[in-house]
């Protein structure tokens, strides 16, 4: 009995001094009324975009220099609607699924990311469909090009 009760108190004291340590508390940083504005951010700090899921597309039979001469067009379409500010964030997915990759698009209604989308010469070509959808998030997004930029060491 008197061996239970030691490790009963030695079990309470070390439950009570890893309970008492102190907890890292985060301090929320400072409102920055200059860099929402610049962002179009609302006041929950977000912004309204539409996302865009590239799909395989029907037509997907090209031969391999045709294939590398329409991805090469895909590519540049990216960087020249990052570069105007319409594309946000860009990517392919990494499992070869028929979704193949997502675009993030700075722009007020379906219809403009539509418009936007048909200048993609993969999109011409049918082997990438789009589906288009307006989407809300974080207007923080808007630096991820300029951010990547920072720390991009090659080219695609």
């Amino acid at each position: 009995m008197k061996k239970l009760n030691l490790t009963l108190v030695f079990v309470l004291i070390v439950f009570v001094s890893f309970s008492q340590t102190k907890k890292e508390t985060t301090k929320k940083p400072k409102y920055d009324e200059a860099l929402a504005k610049k962002l179009k951010a609302d006041d929950y700090g977000m912004h309204k975009y539409v996302m865009a899921f590239l799909k395989a597309g029907p037509n997907r039979n090209q031969d391999s220099a045709t294939a590398a001469q329409l991805q090469a067009g895909h590519m540049a379409n990216i960087e020249r609607m990052a570069a105007a500010g319409d594309l946000v964030l860009a990517g392919p997915f990494m499992d070869k699924g028929e979704v193949r990759g997502i675009y993030i698009f700075n722009v007020e209604s379906v219809e403009k990311a539509k418009e936007l989308t048909e200048t993609d010469p993969a999109i011409k070509a049918g082997r990438l469909i789009m589906e288009l959808h307006p989407w809300y998030g974080s207007a923080a997004l808007m630096q991820v090009n300029e951010v990547h930029n920072k720390i991009q060491k090659k080219g695609f």
